[in-house]
């Protein structure tokens, strides 16, 4: 007889463990890593010489890490290697944090942008999938609304973040040196609350309703659109402000309402889907974004530019929660893997719409153009959904 130890059985998390862990991983991997920029970039201009081009393009190069991370996920089969990759992507979202602020450097910037949109992937692809993948083990309800709240609580920090440490009249890089620090209390309960990974049978053993490939297209196509509406705002919505007369200084102020409108909104959203189905609430969380993205190009007040930030904050986390909580139900053996190649089109939307949105701002003065060019697109959203609630029918 073998004298070996027995392994021990793996622990047993309670769900508000799990649930609180992922949002934990949201706030690190994309709140602080990626969102952090936002508020940062007017002090990152004034201070540092970045000009609206290289921010455009910086915010390009983040997303276009974040689509590399998505078709690596969208390849993934093995669970372990994408727990794995999920708890590598925790720990280099606090360095590459860190890195922003060592030297005022675009090719560092770039750098740490590129790994900022791999972590992003990490959190919001591997870490989301893993959650709802548990949630349906155990017989939970599948959906991601309160698992998003990460999100906007993401945006939060960074906005309470810049606002606390401008106050203290700290520089842009001993601000990004702040928020890596501020890490270390999201990354603690996000690593110990980890979702453990699936046993193989017990992940084929849930039954899929695999959807037809013109689902799927227009599917993308539709998130294509929400990209590109996501990511101007979440770009440029506090240099927007910043540039208005008379609103300098409150543009921490905006992205903070934008924060504090995401945070409760998930729990609307679920409701309206599973009231109307999801689809429909899709197509209104596009119409209010529509509106939200209007207001500032239609007015220069703080009333606008404040109401936009608000219907901004609580209409992205609606869409991104609502698509890929659907997509991943669809496909329950391994939803980050279908959340993943969903995403390639709205990460291919967050590559091109900041880097044309910047030149544009630069060239003409002003981002009045990229405002009306966003709310056509999602215009285009909102008729490939009703496309989709047709097929449906």
């Amino acid at each position: 007889m073998s004298n070996r130890p027995t392994p021990a059985a793996p622990r047993e998390l309670h769900p508000v463990q799990v649930i609180a862990g992922g949002i934990c991983g949201l706030v690190l991997t994309v709140g602080l890593a990626r969102f952090a920029y936002t508020p940062l970039l007017p002090l990152m201009q004034a201070q540092a010489g970045l000009s609206d081009a290289a921010a455009g393009w910086l915010a390009a190069i983040n997303y276009l890490g974040y689509m590399s991370g998505a078709l690596l996920a969208a390849r993934l089969e093995d669970a372990r290697l994408r727990h794995r990759l999920y708890s590598a992507g925790l720990c280099l979202s606090l360095l590459i944090t860190l890195a922003m602020g060592m030297a005022p450097n675009v090719w560092l910037w770039a750098l740490s942008r590129y790994l900022g949109g791999l972590c992003g992937a990490a959190g919001m692809l591997l870490g989301s999938g893993l959650v709802l993948g548990w949630l349906m083990r155990q017989g939970r309800r599948p959906e991601l609304g309160l698992h998003f709240m990460g999100l906007g609580l993401g945006i939060v920090v960074s906005a309470l973040g810049v606002m606390g440490m401008s106050r203290l009249n700290l520089s842009w890089a001993l601000q990004w040196q702040g928020f890596a620090f501020a890490g270390l209390l999201f990354l603690l309960p996000a690593w110990a609350w980890r979702p453990p990974v699936a046993p193989a049978a017990a992940a084929s053993a849930v039954p899929a309703v695999l959807p037809s490939r013109a689902w799927l297209g227009l599917m993308g196509l539709m998130y294509f659109c929400a990209g590109w509406g996501f990511v101007i705002n979440a770009t440029f919505t506090v240099a927007i402000v910043e540039r208005q007369p008379l609103l300098s200084g409150q543009g921490p102020w905006a992205w903070l309402l934008v924060g504090l409108a995401a945070v409760p909104a998930v729990f609307a959203w679920d409701r309206v889907a599973r009231r109307f189905g999801e689809l429909k609430a899709l197509l209104l969380a596009f119409g209010l974004q529509v509106i939200g993205v209007l207001l500032p190009a239609l007015h220069g007040g703080l009333a606008a530019a404040l109401g936009g930030a608000l219907l901004y904050g609580a209409t992205f986390i609606g869409i991104v929660s609502l698509t890929l909580a659907l997509v991943g139900r669809r496909s329950p053996a391994n939803p980050g893997k279908a959340m993943a190649r969903l995403t390639l089109g709205y990460g291919l939307a967050q590559v091109g719409a900041p880097a044309l949105s910047g030149v544009w701002v630069q060239a003409s003065g002003s981002f009045h153009g990229a405002l009306w060019l966003t709310a056509a697109v999602l215009m285009l959203g909102m008729g490939l959904l009703l496309r989709l609630i047709w097929l449906e029918r």
